[in-house]
């Protein structure tokens, strides 16, 4: 639960003529001493400071909570709980006002006519972080300009809940063509003796006579063979460079995009995936539960090492992002799909 914080008051525009029609009350009053102005004035008064407390005693006692679901992304609209509890026992809140303050994911403001004394009220509705990483605070603000509407009543109340943001999982320009162009290298990379037909291919020494294909063999005169994809699940490892210059962290963040989209995917077409950087690596299977990874892609930030990770499985594929390609010198690289700013932009511009 959150409990409002700082509190301040604003005249409105109806405030401000009210107080105009007690400063001339008040002048009349005095000029003229006739009892029954006086009489006006005080009630002005009254009036004035019954608004104060009774717009006070309405934010007195609100209590919000803020619930998300369990895995949130950005720059995706999502449902969220907004539940507000008015704590006084007796005592109801009206005409109360809920907004969000700054950099706020509320995109409009929630009314609540009327908060019984100790009930709990329950809204839902979309929100949206505009960036990945950790939401430490976010301001929200009770409103009231209840009875009268002279005064406007503010609370402030801090979110100190954390929030992990996803980097955005939606497709930006090119990465649904480097997802295509992937799949087909990694179907062509996987080609073996699974049960899914690949292709025919010329008869290669000591290979098994049960998978030669006698009408091709007949029609091009050589010995043909039957090539089929590998059983298992593809390996397809992912290299995240965080040795990044200064003039590249545009790419940077377009390339944290670009590996929770792949990942993501992947994994959706039954592709194993290990993803790699020089300080973490995890191993997804098929199907599996990609959340790791999305949770490490929120939190990365460039980072200055010589460090360079070596593949994990022989024969996997691999795809690198890079903002410096001439650093993977190694053999063990030489098939990689290097994905690097200019491929990035290359992409979006098509």
């Amino acid at each position: 639960m959150k409990w409002p914080g700082s509190r301040w008051r604003r005249t409105t525009a109806g405030g401000l003529l009210f107080a105009a029609a007690l400063l001339l009350v008040a002048v009349a009053a005095v000029a003229s001493g006739n009892n029954l102005i006086f009489l006006i004035l005080a009630a002005m008064v009254s009036t004035i400071l019954v608004s104060n407390l009774v717009s006070r005693l309405s934010l007195a006692g609100l209590e919000l909570d803020f619930r998300l679901p369990e895995h949130v992304s950005a720059r995706r609209r999502f449902p969220a709980h907004v539940l507000v509890r008015n704590s006084k026992r007796w005592m109801p809140s009206f005409s109360v006002r809920l907004a969000g303050i700054g950099d706020s994911v509320f995109s409009s403001t929630l009314y609540f006519p009327a908060l019984p004394g100790g009930a709990t009220l329950d809204e839902v509705l979309e929100v949206e972080f505009a960036r990945r990483g950790l939401h430490r605070e976010d301001g929200f603000e009770f409103r009231t300009s209840f009875p009268f509407g002279f005064l406007e009543q503010r609370a402030q109340v801090i979110m100190h809940r954390e929030i992990l943001v996803y980097p955005c999982l939606d497709p930006r320009p090119g990465f649904e063509d480097l997802l295509g162009a992937l799949s087909g290298e990694v179907s062509a990379h996987y080609r073996g003796r699974g049960h899914d037909f690949y292709r025919i291919r010329p008869y290669q020494t000591f290979e098994s006579a049960r998978h030669v294909d006698w009408k091709a063999t007949a029609h091009t005169g050589a010995l043909q063979v039957r090539e089929f994809e590998r059983e298992e699940e593809p390996l397809v490892e992912i290299l995240f460079d965080l040795m990044v210059p200064p003039s590249h962290v545009e790419w940077f963040e377009r390339a944290v995009e670009c590996c929770a989209f792949l990942a993501w995917h992947l994994t959706q077409r039954e592709a194993r995936v290990r993803f790699t950087s020089q300080d973490f690596a995890s191993t997804v299977p098929a199907t599996g539960d990609i959340h790791t990874i999305l949770k490490y892609l929120a939190l990365v930030a460039p980072r200055r090492t010589d460090l360079l990770p070596r593949p994990v499985e022989e024969g996997s594929f691999h795809v690198v992002f890079t903002a410096a390609p001439e650093r993977f010198q190694h053999p063990a690289w030489d098939q990689a799909r290097f994905v690097t700013p200019g491929t990035l932009l290359s992409l979006g511009a098509r």
